[in-house]
């Protein structure tokens, strides 16, 4: 199968603003249109090892990112997203063109994927079972997930969104690049000295972002799902000691389900999903100030 790759800077520029181009990312496909250069020289750079589907494939999702005909695009640039070829966000500044793609995602994947169970969380896998890690803003989970898979030989499911399926309780891999903010891009560029890292963007909603790509070897197997083994709730704390503690089944629960997208939606199916995960995968509360023995922590998990 043809990848991202195989395309010039120029070609795939010239692709994108033309009649667009198709990408496969895990189960999803997206089909793409844009005139802007800073986004397809970030697709270059980030998505190089994902496979391109034929003009005539079918996409679950169709995005445009275009500058809003407007007196302010001499002024102020800005970048809308069109789903569907309906903008449902309010335009963002020119320079957030491609995070605005990679936020746009996620809102299609999240809110129309409901043959999934979705958390909201980074899940990364060894050994066949997988670490899923839920946590709010701040905590330090997108660090820890970059940190995983850049040095500690974990594999990437998914930064942000954990797929459950619903029928057989397996996590579907959604490898993408990985969200950092602000202080995390300077950590990851020192502990992982061979990741890539997109130019940071600042100034948006949520600081400073820059995207980590996704290892490889994550991308090439994006159709092998994992077991659920552990549900880790990681919070980073400057120069604390590494402390871990088992959670209790039930305050597990709960904390996931407050962590869905969709398991109102989804009833009885997304009750016994969640509660499948939490009975197979047991739970922990990590706090963690040096890396290093986080990843030591999820070694011990996987037996590695």
């Amino acid at each position: 199968m043809t990848q991202l790759a195989s395309l010039s800077p120029a070609q795939l520029r010239a692709a994108l603003a033309g009649p667009g181009l198709t990408l496969r990312t895990g189960r999803f496909a997206t089909r793409l249109h844009t005139g802007i250069a800073s986004v397809a020289d970030s697709l270059h750079l980030l998505y190089a090892d994902y496979p391109l589907l034929d003009d005539t494939a079918f996409a679950d999702f169709h995005l445009q990112l275009t500058r809003p005909l407007t007196p302010r695009r001499w002024i102020k640039p800005q970048v809308t997203l069109l789903y569907d070829g309906r903008s449902l966000f309010r335009p963002l500044p020119l320079d957030q063109a491609f995070p605005m793609f990679e936020w746009g995602l996620n809102w299609c994947i999240s809110s129309r994927a409901n043959r999934y169970l979705i958390v909201h969380a980074a899940v990364v896998e060894k050994n066949g079972r997988a670490a899923i890690l839920p946590a709010p803003p701040g905590s330090g989970k997108s660090t820890l997930c970059a940190a995983l898979v850049g040095r500690g030989g974990w594999r990437l499911l998914s930064d942000e969104l954990t797929l459950l399926r619903l029928d057989d309780g397996m996590l579907v891999p959604l490898p993408r690049p990985i969200s950092l903010k602000n202080g995390s891009i300077d950590v990851i560029r020192a502990y992982v000295p061979d990741a890539t890292l997109s130019r940071p963007v600042t100034d948006t909603t949520k600081g400073t972002v820059a995207h980590m790509k996704a290892p490889r070897a994550s991308v090439a197997r994006a159709a092998d799902t994992a077991l659920p083994g552990w549900v880790v709730f990681p919070r980073y704390e400057a120069g604390a000691p590494l402390t871990a503690q088992p959670q209790a089944r039930a305050d597990t629960f709960m904390e996931l389900a407050a962590n869905c997208f969709n398991y109102s939606l989804l009833a009885a199916e997304g009750f016994d999903a969640l509660a499948a995960v939490v009975d197979a995968a047991p739970g922990w509360r990590l706090t963690y100030g040096v890396l290093d023995e986080a990843l030591a922590f999820f070694d011990s998990l996987a037996g590695a």
